[in-house]
């Protein structure tokens, strides 16, 4: 076992090249004089799947509170990922959503965006972005073994490289970014550091997923999506249509337990057309599959109090998935890891202070809390659920914001003040403002639509090659003129 000698300058050892690793990288990298990322795997050269990351074949976005903390701690990186093919959807006027209490309207005025592309471009240019600097090394193929230090202070980590040496590498900070499989809890335990608090909660979801090649041009194409409803007397179902670069459509459908989306290729189309509305089987019919269909069981939502403990060793932060995972049916995960690697950036502006790990984690805790009362207050209504239940409160919340999200159909206040929360831009308390209270029991202002819209351009590209709508095999398309009922072929742009 080889040693690193004392050291005079500072240095950051991240655990993990995921994007959480990148992106605190990123945070700390103007406050020290060198970040070495440990990573067990290869580190692909382009924008191509990153081994350890299945996750990755299931769609992605980056919600509009978390590209604002990349753009922040990576300036650019949002621009070149719309160069290279990523879309920017504005929300909810590219969005075609039908939730449990309707369809939402696309209104014109747009308050919030996602970025919606592969989380290989995602990770690749993040990665790019992150390694121009020098100050930044990765050291692929190397494995994290234990923490170094006592329960007062972290000093390094103890490595093993691929040619099967260990070596000790000294630092002033440690970052766990080392996602699903992070061993932190079990490091802990081993400094004398116990009482750690996790939760699990699991609804059961099965992902399937599938790229297509659109029928048409992607850019400037609507997010699509059927969500599921826990009131319907049967498993509960869902789908999601995101544009990605390359002209592509990413296709992920999911299925609670006794319903659940299977890899048989000649099922994918079916499932969707099962769903509560078959606006996603009608699109994939004029489609062409690009890949095979992708399952992935892994969509509890599990998280790590570390903020509560009441021992935190100095010379440790974790981060990103390492801290909480989420179901991700609602596309939280890098969003949630780019504000706490904001957070960590904020708060090293101090210096590496001793108290800067507690501090950090209950800094990284605030976003977290928000996504983490989105997802499990989501879940915990599906009967197929473990690890929590409903109680009162959560059936009052949830009869609210069900109200909340009836009235936001047809109500422009209402749909602003869910997409704030939804897209990590403001926490769920901003929900029962006055004014958002008012936008609830007044209800919906417009009566509600009949079917999906789509824009005289998106039914250029749905009516095919001879553009009538007639097709063979085309869908006979019912879209909403915006106002009211809708009729078979109607489509006008959608009014405020």
């Amino acid at each position: 076992m080889t040693e690193v000698p004392s050291r005079s300058t500072t240095r950051v050892l991240v655990i993990g090249g995921s994007i959480a690793g990148m992106l605190a990288a990123a945070a700390v990298k103007d406050h020290v004089d060198s970040v070495d990322v440990i990573e067990a795997h290869e580190l692909p050269e382009g924008p191509e799947p990153r081994t350890g990351v299945p996750q990755a074949v299931h769609i992605h976005l980056l919600h509009a509170g978390g590209a604002e903390a990349i753009d922040s701690l990576l300036p650019g990186t949002i621009d070149q990922l719309l160069a290279a093919g990523a879309n920017r959807v504005p929300m909810t006027t590219n969005m075609v959503i039908h939730s449990p209490e309707g369809w939402y309207r696309r209104w014109r005025r747009g308050t919030h965006y996602l970025i919606s592309a592969s989380r290989d471009l995602t990770d690749f240019v993040v990665r790019e972005q992150v390694l121009e600097d020098p100050r930044v090394a990765v050291h692929t193929h190397t494995k994290v073994l234990e923490l170094l230090g006592d329960r007062r202070n972290v000093t390094g980590v103890r490595v093993l490289t691929a040619d099967g040496e260990e070596s000790l590498l000294s630092a002033d900070l440690v970052i766990d970014a080392s996602g699903r499989g992070t061993r932190t809890p079990q490091w802990l335990t081993r400094l004398g550091i116990t009482g750690l608090a996790e939760k699990r909660i699991d609804s059961g979801l099965v992902y399937a997923s599938r790229v297509y090649r659109a029928p048409g041009p992607t850019r400037d194409w609507p997010m699509v999506g059927v969500q599921a409803d826990p009131r319907l007397p049967r498993p509960g179902n869902a789908g999601g249509l995101l544009p990605i670069e390359g002209d592509r459509w990413h296709v992920s459908l999911m299925g609670a337990p006794g319903g659940e989306p299977t890899r048989d290729a000649d099922a994918f189309e079916a499932f969707a057309r099962a769903l509560r509305h078959p606006v996603l089987a009608d699109l994939l019919a004029l489609a062409e599959p690009l890949t095979d269909v992708s399952v992935t069981h892994s969509t509890a939502n599990r998280r790590h109090f570390y903020e509560r403990l009441a021992h935190w060793p100095r010379g440790l932060v974790a981060l990103g998935d390492s801290v909480a995972v989420f179901n991700p049916v609602y596309g939280q995960g890098i969003s949630v890891a780019a504000q706490g690697a904001l957070a960590l950036r904020d708060l090293l502006s101090g210096g590496l202070t001793p108290d800067l790990g507690r501090r950090a984690q209950r800094a990284i805790a605030r976003p977290v809390n928000t996504a983490w009362t989105l997802a499990v207050g989501q879940d915990v209504h599906f009967p197929t659920t473990t690890g929590a239940g409903p109680n009162l409160a959560d059936r009052l919340l949830h009869r609210y914001v069900s109200r909340l999200s009836r009235t936001a159909t047809g109500s422009f206040h209402a749909a602003t003040a869910l997409t704030d929360v939804l897209a990590l831009q403001a926490p769920p308390t901003s929900l029962v403002r006055p004014g958002v209270l008012l936008a609830a029991l007044l209800g919906p202002r417009r009566p509600p639509l009949d079917g999906p819209q789509f824009t005289p351009a998106e039914r250029r590209v749905l009516d095919g090659p001879n553009g009538d709508g007639d097709s063979p095999g085309q869908p006979e398309w019912t879209v909403s003129a915006g106002r009211g009922r809708s009729m078979p072929g109607q489509c006008r742009r959608p009014q405020v």
